[in-house]
């Protein structure tokens, strides 16, 4: 089938955010007299939305005043901790200049995601950037790949979902959407296998050669 449209996540399939993710973490479990994590610890717990990582995280959190201890502090580390994956740049750009439509659906956000198109040089390539706070439930409710869809005026059978995680599988399926996923984020390449994606994908770089 045609692909016109390709969706993605952000942390740990175009971006690694983790430092900077880490360092908010940090942060917040300072203000709880608690010793800082490692990215590595942090790391399986991003990609399900703030107020489960901070659940995951933090011993006795309190979401609502917590969720602004983060948000405040990671416009400091939002930059300097945040890189885009090798080839993830290339790839967005081959299929921009091929005329595939290409959003992003991230759990992280919006305004941080938004911020950080702009400034790794990829804004331009994207039609549309949708965070938890553009539709009535995060990933795993299929609410924002139905939404991002419906903005690019395309039918779902014409569009996939790139990931790195299962929660990115279960938001696909539920929304009817085929999905890839990339081993570079938070959960193990037997992780995704068992969770029995559309393609198993080894880099970036391999999508823009099967959409062809």
């Amino acid at each position: 089938m045609a692909i016109r449209a390709v969706l993605f996540d952000f942390d740990g399939t175009l971006g690694d955010s983790y430092r900077a993710i880490t360092a908010s973490v940090n942060h917040v479990r300072a203000r709880h007299g608690l010793a800082p994590l490692s990215v590595d610890q942090v790391r399986p717990h991003v990609g399900r939305g703030l107020p489960s990582l901070l659940k995951s995280c933090v011993p006795g959190t309190d979401i609502e005043r917590d969720s602004q201890l983060y948000r405040t502090h990671h416009p400091s580390v939002l930059e300097s901790g945040t890189e885009l994956l090798p080839g993830a740049q290339e790839m967005l750009q081959s299929l921009h200049e091929r005329n595939i439509e290409l959003a992003i659906c991230s759990n992280k956000p919006v305004a941080f995601t938004r911020k950080l198109a702009e400034y790794l040089g990829i804004a331009s390539f994207l039609d549309q950037i949708l965070g938890p706070e553009d539709v009535p439930a995060p990933k795993p409710a299929p609410d924002m790949l139905v939404e991002a869809i419906r903005r690019l005026g395309i039918p779902k059978k014409d569009a996939i979902y790139v990931g790195d995680m299962t929660v990115d599988i279960q938001t696909a399926r539920s929304a009817g959407v085929r999905v890839w996923v990339v081993p570079t984020g938070s959960d193990a390449r037997q992780t995704l296998v068992d969770a029995k994606p559309d393609k198993l994908l080894n880099s970036l770089s391999e999508i823009v050669a099967l959409i062809g």
